[in-house]
């Protein structure tokens, strides 16, 4: 975690042209983001979007018995609360904390006037809503089709892109919640990447031995939403 903070370590933000920085800067609070933390839930109107910086907020549909799975992950390179400037005020997913930090916080009502200025902010805004909807698809595509392997493989990359550190906390049922699955499938799935010396875990502490390795482990739809963000916003890089 760096000593200092700064809304620029948010690549949306640090993406915006002098100016337009400028004017959002006096509104943006900084906020802690614990672990496990609920930024809203489905059906409640929404306040506030959140800009992530050391954070990780996961994207949780929750299914009527209580169970969920992850649609999506947002961290530095993006926004919380897409929904405010699509034209809704709410959405059906739970936004909560999957790995603790910090972000700025803007009021939704003057996000969405920024927006409506059809400047460069909306641009960015809409163009990391289009990759945001490709992650979402290709997560559906991949739950459906890959292995609980490549799946948590996918995940850690995800993770791990929007991390400034090499290291992830994150039990084995926080995992299983976003993906999904039993946490007996998250302990064998996390033995067989640990075995094949890609990570270590231990005590919850995920870290990345070797990157490339878990690249190609990891099925083709890491790769897929990695270009997807890089075409759609070069000017504000993931990694």
């Amino acid at each position: 975690m760096p000593d200092t903070h700064d809304p620029r370590q948010n690549h949306l933000l640090a993406a915006l042209p002098a100016d337009e920085y400028a004017r959002l800067l006096p509104n943006l609070e900084l906020i802690p983001m614990p672990l496990g933390h609920v930024l809203y839930e489905s059906g409640v109107p929404m306040r506030h979007v959140y800009f992530p910086t050391t954070s990780i907020v996961s994207l949780l549909y929750v299914m009527e018995d209580g169970a969920s799975a992850e649609i999506a992950v947002v961290g530095n390179e993006g926004v919380v609360g897409v929904s405010l400037f699509m034209g809704g005020e709410s959405t059906t997913s739970r936004a909560v904390v999957q790995s603790d930090g910090h972000a700025y916080r803007l009021k939704a009502q003057l996000l969405k006037d920024e927006f409506f200025r059809a400047g460069p902010m909306q641009r960015l805004l809409l163009r990391y809503t289009q990759a945001l909807l490709t992650q979402m698809a290709q997560t559906a595509v991949c739950n459906r089709h890959h292995s609980l392997d490549q799946q948590f493989c996918r995940w850690l990359l995800l993770s791990f892109d929007r991390l400034s550190s090499n290291e992830l906390v994150m039990t084995q049922e926080l995992i299983a919640n976003m993906l999904g699955v039993r946490r007996e499938s998250v302990t064998e799935a996390a033995g067989n990447v640990q075995r094949a010396g890609l990570i270590e875990y231990n005590r919850g502490r995920i870290t990345v031995i070797d990157r490339p390795g878990l690249e190609a482990r990891a099925c083709e739809c890491y790769a897929v939403v990695r270009k997807e963000f890089d075409r759609l916003l070069p000017e504000a890089i993931t990694r």
